[in-house]
């Protein structure tokens, strides 16, 4: 079964909210997929809550316009805005998580890479340590000693509901998702991300020599980025039709 695109409701404030709503269309027996922008924000695991300036820090950055926003997944701090893409994929597996994850972050690099090789942009994974949410299935450019994170990725499971359930119980719900930074500045980004965590007290600190974008890994001009965002874009939509998910 191919994954069918869904389109962003532009009336959706919190753009995660719809990214979830992705979940129900799965429990009926569908793959879908969506690609979106959200506006300059951040996004944070709700592990931040336990860091005692973190509410006070999320309504001073809310009033100079950058929300700050609290996702089922772990991981870390994510930079959102202009020029960074996100792909979300929404499925059921029979399995358990802890036996399929893997299974599903491979297949996501997969995607993702498919697509950046299509633009001559090689990445494999690997963690980036200094990069912002830095995880094994990183999506990197360049040498692995000096590879740099170019796109990250993170899943959500929950467990299909009675109706859509299959015999043994094991059915779930998978939701994937892969931000891909396509012309965002990683050094405003990355001073956006290190103000944020400075001013609610964690303790971190990124390095912007640690990520990179589509277009610096191309190396060409594109004063608006349009046209690469629209050839990601394509290149995405064509990786996702023909990179089947894993089934359990």
């Amino acid at each position: 079964m191919p994954f069918a695109f869904i389109e962003t409701d532009p009336a959706e404030g919190d753009p995660l909210q719809a990214e979830l709503a992705l979940l129900d269309l799965a429990a009926q027996g569908n793959q879908v997929a969506q690609l979106w922008e959200a506006p300059v924000s951040l996004v944070v695991p709700r592990s931040y809550l336990r860091y005692e300036r973190f509410e006070a820090a999320r309504a001073s950055f809310g009033r100079d316009g950058c929300p700050v926003w609290l996702r089922m997944s772990g991981g870390g701090l994510v930079p959102q805005g202009p020029g960074i893409l996100n792909l979300s994929l929404a499925y059921s597996v029979d399995g358990l998580p802890g036996a399929l994850s893997e299974a599903v972050y491979l297949h996501l690099c997969e995607v993702v890479g498919q697509a950046l090789r299509t633009l001559d942009v090689d990445t494999h994974w690997q963690a980036v340590d200094g990069s912002f949410c830095d995880g094994r299935f990183n999506l990197a450019w360049g040498p692995p000693g000096r590879a740099r994170k170019i796109a990250g990725t993170a899943q959500y499971w929950r467990r299909a509901p009675a109706a859509a359930q299959a015999p043994d119980g094991q059915r779930h719900l998978v939701l994937a998702h892969a931000v891909l930074l396509v012309n965002a500045d990683p050094l405003a980004i990355t001073r956006r991300a290190n103000d944020f965590e400075a001013e609610a007290g964690t303790g971190r600190h990124y390095d912007a020599d640690k990520v990179v974008s589509v277009q610096q890994a191309i190396g060409i001009a594109d004063p608006d980025g349009a046209r690469l965002m629209e050839r990601v874009v394509e290149a995405l939509r064509a990786s996702v039709a023909a990179t089947p998910p894993p089934q359990g």
